[in-house]
């Protein structure tokens, strides 16, 4: 009886915080952990929450990110026994983390919740510097486009992704999602003196997914291909078929929903 009490206590114990997290990707082989020695988003958080927790973290993230890509709101998950002030989580993280990530909030969360699993769309952005002369102070956090884009064109064939398809078209080729289906809620492009900003939201996005579109679109924003020509891409499932996948630095992971 008492051993079967003590095993109660114990699970009960068990807590699972909520965590989001900002990085600036540009010095992250991405967001998975590699081999030792292999610079990665969840390594350095693990390791910060490791040290406030103390005992080993392992967290559970809502979309992993390519090497040079951002994120604004990561959402992590993790299991703990040590009762920790959800500011403890956050401050206490953000010492022992290095200056490009830091803990924006911080909360305990059913024990169901899974930061991944349970994301019903998720939201990217990408940043295209559109001007005649390169940047160096926002080289490594937009893509540099020098060429006139039609902003009206690229937003008629981006309608054309809109909904659920087959995207197989722009998946990349290291992608491991079962089915190439997603739904695509809304795709929107604005510019604001050099900047042109791509703003899109899906239940799930395939590997490189968005920054195949991108490349896509650019073609069409060039004056290169046609608005309809997204359309063929699009029907064609076939990735050779699409435009090249636009550079990472461009990228921002924006949030997931639940």
């Amino acid at each position: 009886m008492v051993k079967i009490v003590k095993s109660i206590l114990h699970i009960n114990l068990i807590m699972r915080i909520a965590l989001g997290v900002e990085y600036m990707g540009t010095n992250f082989h991405g967001w998975q952990l590699q081999k030792s020695g292999i610079r990665t988003v969840q390594e350095v958080v693990e390791k910060a929450l490791s040290k406030i927790a103390d005992h080993p973290v392992r967290v559970f993230c809502s979309g992993r990110t390519d090497a040079g890509v951002h994120a604004i709101e990561q959402v992590i998950h993790f299991e703990t026994q040590s009762d920790r002030e959800d500011d403890a989580w956050i401050f206490g993280g953000n010492v022992n983390l290095p200056h490009d990530v830091n803990f924006t909030w911080a909360k305990r969360v059913d024990d169901d919740f899974h930061a991944r699993f349970n994301a019903v769309a998720r939201r990217y952005n990408y940043k295209i510097h559109n001007s005649r002369i390169r940047s160096a102070i926002i080289g490594h956090h937009s893509l540099w486009e020098p060429r006139d884009l039609n902003i009206d064109d690229m937003n008629q064939a981006a309608q054309y992704l809109l909904g659920k398809h087959d995207f197989s078209a722009f998946r990349g080729s290291l992608c491991q999602a079962k089915s190439p289906i997603k739904t695509i809620e809304f795709i929107h492009i604005t510019k604001n003196n050099d900047e042109v900003l791509l703003d899109i939201k899906a239940n799930a996005f395939l590997h490189h997914m968005v920054r195949n579109i991108v490349g896509t679109l650019l073609k069409i924003g060039r004056g290169e291909k046609s608005v309809e020509w997204i359309e063929v891409v699009l029907a064609s499932k076939q990735r050779k078929e699409a435009g090249a996948t636009a550079q990472p630095q461009g990228l921002y992971f924006i949030k997931a929903f639940y």
